[in-house]
């Protein structure tokens, strides 16, 4: 029998621009992902100087969770029917 991992789409949104939200297609969970780049988020408000792009959250992911699947995507292409 296949071993099937399961995926989850969220969309991440870390600041008051939604033109900066982005999705991760993992097979983390909501939380793992939460966790991470909560920390970051907290983090970066309270540093005036320091900044995070999706990539450096992506990137956090991956380092904190090497055995897992995780893409990120900045938009969907539509397909339209």
């Amino acid at each position: 029998m296949q071993n099937l991992q399961e995926f989850n789409v969220v969309r991440v949104n870390t600041s008051a621009w939604p033109e900066e939200d982005f999705y991760v297609l993992s097979t983390l969970t909501e939380y793992q992902i939460r966790v991470v780049i909560l920390a970051m988020v907290l983090k970066e408000r309270a540093a005036d100087e320091l900044l995070y792009d999706n990539e450096d959250y992506v990137a956090a992911l991956r380092e904190a969770y090497p055995t897992n699947i995780i893409k990120w995507y900045s938009n969907f292409n539509t397909i339209t029917i």
